[in-house]
């Protein structure tokens, strides 16, 4: 479950960095075929890069086996104490809401309302071609509908509604489809769309595919304007299709929300072949992410010396193990040999053991005289590692103990279940206050780098709203007998009045196009000169950062990540350490007050 979660968090990472990249660099370029394959890559890499994961191994020093002396001199100053925080406990079991559960749960119903969605819209694209009449030209399928919605090619099918339209209108497009059709823009459509059923809970991966359409819609426009003579007249059968707002959801169609950006493309010069490095800012990005989050780092430890190389060579060992199997007889067995060889007092309490009889829970008191030396405790709902105690005689007679898990001395007491942790005393049998440490100094390091600030576009160079075309007239359907001279009249008559009718809209169409044409000339003497300054500082700011990255990896590197992680590590067992001295304290004068 938490590698599903930790897959999803970094596929929805790689979508936001590739969709950011594109906003803030790309969507205001003419590169449109360019950014068609950015952001397929940005995709595909959101789903393959998150399973690149390069194991290094590093090799380091096994750990000290840790002895503490129990001579009458030292005795009752240093006690450790070995204590676990048990998940659940098996006397108390309670009800508890698995919340990976939940949000699987949630998650599965989204899918598949989703992937309804998805079929049924093919269902309503099969409903529409099912039964019509297919013109085949060249490598395009013609399909003339009835239907009132807008035309929209799917693969090499062109559908619209001949009636609908004049001639010019027609041709107009059926360029633009033809673009769609020719480039297989209904694979980019297919493809956002089993993203968007995949990653439905992430607001990115919508704004994603709305980016996709709107570039998709930008290479139409582009190509197609290429073989139009009039440009002003394919404008005009833009606004005019906005006035239909049924369509194929799973479609390439001509009608889409964003008319305004298309129609300041289509009036925008080139952008400048030296933008193009825009494209790879995205791979300094890309690089941090591998190394951050793709790079698992395994430490092994080199092979251990023997437990009698560490206590020295003329010392004594004695081990007794612990185990899941161990009997209560075979407990007894222990305490009663540790006492008889070494002189010291084993207790063996709260013992707890599984349907299998394993022993699951257990806490054993070393005590020496009335003084309590070392204490550990498992207890958890999994039976226990391997464990047990260590005792040293040195060749002068001293004595040293240890607490071992899993059948090595100085290995840590943990499982899934439980944690261990370690607690000093001191002489007055309070915790002693632990001593935070010190992280790790940044001193000789530069200031970062500023970044510049983006210009803002003043309101009054704001685009302003089409003129209203919800009352455009409908032009009437020539006769199918021209020879017909009575529909004929009929028809001429009805072409008067709807040429009248589109007189009085023209005006308003000329009058809106020219405050377009002067707002863009003002934004071209204004604001896109400071948004190229503001490009030319961004460039200047990247290689400064550049420079910052080069300088700290230079001075701290990968010993430095190291040293942070050791000690946020080392703040939360302080923490924890703190939390626990603070309650011993209260403790020890709640006594003293009732003394």
């Amino acid at each position: 479950m938490e590698a599903l979660f930790t897959f999803i968090a970094k596929s929805s990472g790689l979508l936001v960095l590739f969709y950011c990249a594109y906003y803030f660099l790309l969507r205001k370029e003419t590169f449109f075929t360019s950014s068609r394959w950015f952001l397929l890559a940005g995709l595909i890499t959101s789903i393959i890069l998150p399973f690149a994961v390069y194991n290094k191994i590093v090799w380091v020093e096994p750990a000290a086996v840790e002895v503490l002396a129990l001579d009458q001199k030292t005795y009752g100053v240093s006690n450790l104490n070995f204590s676990q925080i048990p998940i659940h406990t098996i006397e108390n079991e309670s009800f508890e809401i698995n919340w990976n559960y939940v949000l699987l749960a949630i998650y599965i119903l989204g899918f598949l309302a989703l992937v309804i969605k998805f079929v049924l819209d093919f269902y309503s694209l099969n409903s529409v071609l099912k039964g019509k009449k297919v013109q085949q030209q060249a490598d395009f399928k013609f399909v003339d509908i009835n239907e009132n919605i807008a035309p929209f090619s799917y693969f090499d099918y062109i559908v619209y509604n001949s009636s609908m339209y004049t001639a010019s209108e027609l041709e107009n497009i059926i360029e633009h489809e033809k673009v769609h059709s020719d480039q297989n823009h209904t694979i980019d459509v297919l493809i956002s769309r089993v993203f968007c059923v995949l990653f439905w809970f992430n607001p990115i991966i919508w704004l994603y595919k709305k980016a996709i359409l709107q570039n998709l819609e930008f290479i139409a426009d582009s190509e197609a304007a290429k073989k139009i003579s009039d440009k002003k007249a394919y404008q005009y059968t833009l606004l005019k299709i906005t006035t239909h707002e049924s369509c194929v959801a799973i479609t390439n169609h001509f009608y889409q929300s964003l008319i305004k950006k298309r129609i300041v493309m289509l009036n925008k010069n080139q952008s400048k072949k030296r933008n193009y490095w825009k494209y790879y800012a995205i791979i300094p990005a890309l690089v941090a992410f591998v190394f951050l989050f793709q790079i698992n780092i395994i430490a092994q430890e080199k092979e251990r010396k023997e437990l009698k190389e560490v206590a020295g060579k003329e010392s004594q060992t004695d081990v007794y193990n612990i185990k899941k199997s161990t009997t209560d007889q075979e407990l007894k067995e222990i305490v009663q040999k540790v006492k008889q060889n070494h002189n010291v007092d084993v207790v063996i309490s709260d013992v707890k053991r599984n349907s299998a009889n394993e022993l699951t829970a257990i806490k054993v008191d070393i005590k020496k005289g009335t003084g309590e030396v070392q204490t550990f405790q498992v207890e958890g709902d999994k039976a226990i590692k391997n464990c047990g105690i260590v005792i040293i005689t040195e060749d002068n007679g001293s004595k040293k103990i240890n607490l071992f898990a899993d059948g090595d001395s100085d290995s840590a007491m943990t499982d899934e279940n439980y944690v261990a942790e370690v607690r000093e005393y001191n002489s007055q049998g309070i915790i002693a206050p632990p001593v935070p440490p010190t992280p790790p100094s940044t001193a000789s390091l530069p200031p970062a780098p500023i970044a510049p600030v983006a210009p803002v576009l003043p309101k009054e160079l704001y685009l302003p709203p089409p003129p209203n075309m919800s009352k455009m007239p409908k032009p009437p359907v020539a006769p199918k007998n021209p020879e017909d001279k009575v529909a004929m009249k009929n028809f001429e008559k009805k072409m008067e009045e709807f040429d009248k009718k589109m007189s009085l809209i023209e005006p308003q169409m000329a009058a809106y196009e020219k405050q377009v044409d002067q707002i863009i000339a003002k934004r071209e003497l204004g604001y896109d000169k400071e948004m190229e300054k503001f490009e030319v500082a961004m460039g200047k700011f990247e290689v400064e950062m550049d420079k910052y990255s080069a300088i700290i990896e230079k001075q701290f590197g990968a010993e430095f990540e190291k040293k942070m992680e050791q000690f946020e590590k080392d703040m939360k067992v302080y923490e924890k350490s703190m939390k626990e001295h603070e309650k011993d304290f209260k403790r020890i004068e709640t006594q003293s007050k009732k003394s």
